[in-house]
């Protein structure tokens, strides 16, 4: 597997490498956002690990660019900010995982495995509800002429949402159902991702809601 680690202090940038390097992952450096950019756009990546405080272009910044362009590979965010406003963001631009700073390398490690785990795990159909369609093909959420590209986390909550239509899904069975039995989420992560997916579903002006009861869980709707 090859992966894209753009960081610019120099200490971790090293370290980091070198681990992911002795666990078998083939791993190219990128010092500033500008290379990181460069990098990501010429060349094919299982995944991306960027840092989001970087000189030039900020991980939001190379991020935005980097879908805009149409590149879908999978991205974690590593990030100083542990406000949720800045986790919805760099969700919202595209990223399919987020590791809080300081972190420790077994929890690294294990966003890596799960983020090129579900690189490729999309169903060959197209599914629907209500107005809306969501498309394997190239993760688009369609309503109407509109449609948004998601990010991988974000598609296979909504394909949970979608195939368990008219069932309230507890925040703990959306973790195993999209994280996975063996994830380091929380009830909060999905609470992030429920929120950026409803902004999805706001931007492409479906009629289709994410309807949520206390101590229950989630279930999609459409309001007439």
């Amino acid at each position: 597997m090859r992966l894209l680690y753009a960081e610019d202090e120099p200490e971790m940038s090293e370290a980091v490498a070198d681990i992911l390097r002795f666990h078998k992952y083939t791993v190219d450096v990128a010092a500033d956002g500008d290379e990181a950019l460069a990098l990501a756009e010429d060349t094919r990546y299982d995944g991306i690990i960027l840092d989001v405080m970087m000189e030039g272009k900020n991980g939001f910044e190379v991020l935005s660019e980097l879908r805009r362009s149409g590149v879908r590979t999978p991205v974690l965010m590593l990030t100083a900010r542990s406000e949720v406003e800045d986790r919805i963001e760099g969700l919202d631009l595209g990223a399919d995982d987020y590791l809080p700073k300081p972190f420790a390398m077994g929890e690294l490690l294990a966003r890596v495995r799960a983020m090129l785990r579900r690189r490729d795990e999309y169903r060959p159909e197209v599914l629907a509800f209500g107005d809306i369609t969501l498309n394997p093909a190239d993760a688009t959420l369609t309503c109407g002429t509109d449609s948004v590209a998601l990010a991988n986390l974000e598609y296979r909550l909504c394909e949970t949402l979608i195939e368990n239509r008219g069932i309230y899904l507890s925040a703990e069975t959306l973790l195993a159902k999209v994280w996975g039995y063996d994830t380091d989420a929380d009830v909060n992560t999905v609470w992030v991702y429920i929120s950026g997916l409803r902004k999805r579903l706001k931007s492409i002006g479906s009629r289709v809601t994410i309807q949520s009861k206390r101590n229950i869980g989630y279930m999609l709707e459409e309001k007439t």
